[in-house]
């Protein structure tokens, strides 16, 4: 089994990222706006767009399939990559994802995690986890809308942009539902929480 199988949806094609991807890429990552609740700083040039998409994706695919899955998420009528999404094979094994600013309020981000959830369920996958800054609860929506559900809020200095961020973390388990939920963000922030109006 390969990393990053291909899915199609009614609208969208999920697909690896390919070389030729490097302005789809630039476009994704540049948006200061788009990648404001990002760890990582917009690119700034379609050269640094094309180290990010050789480091973060090329290089990713020759790895074993338990390494996770990075999809790039295009529309079915002309192929171009408009976001991503991203599921770390690590223990936490995060389910992260995000879109072109313009591409926002369509439903698109529900329904590609919708199709990689199905996907991740096919392959065996345990349990995926989320998590969003707590000043971005549009990413918290999305979780909800593909069954994640609310586990704990935990806080964290965010890298490389050196902030304190309260993250919310969201939990989908697939074979035990119900199960216990992951705490590794927990163990290792010295402020943890549950928030009730959740």
């Amino acid at each position: 089994m390969e990393n990053t199988p291909t899915i199609e949806t009614q609208r969208l094609l999920l697909r690896r990222f390919t070389p030729a991807d490097v302005e789809a890429v630039y476009r994704i990552y540049s948006d200061r706006q788009a990648n404001r609740f990002l760890p990582w700083y917009p690119v700034q040039s379609r050269e640094e767009a094309a180290v990010l998409l050789t480091q973060r994706y090329l290089e990713f695919y020759r790895k074993p399939a338990a390494a996770g899955y990075r999809y790039a998420v295009c529309l079915r009528d002309d192929n171009t990559p408009v976001g991503y999404i991203h599921v770390s094979g690590e223990d936490a094994r995060d389910f992260g994802y995000g879109l072109r600013r313009d591409f926002w309020n369509r439903g698109l981000a529900t329904e590609a995690g919708s199709a990689v959830i199905r996907q991740l369920r096919r392959d065996g996958v345990p349990f995926i986890t989320a998590t969003h800054d707590r000043n971005n609860p549009a990413s918290g929506r999305v979780m909800q809308k593909i069954g994640m559900t609310y586990r704990y809020s935990y806080e964290e200095q965010w890298q490389p942009k050196n902030i304190p961020v309260i993250f919310r973390m969201y939990q989908l388990d697939f074979l035990q539902p119900g199960s216990e939920s992951y705490k590794g963000y927990w163990n290792t922030s010295e402020m943890h929480f549950i928030e009730a109006d959740i």
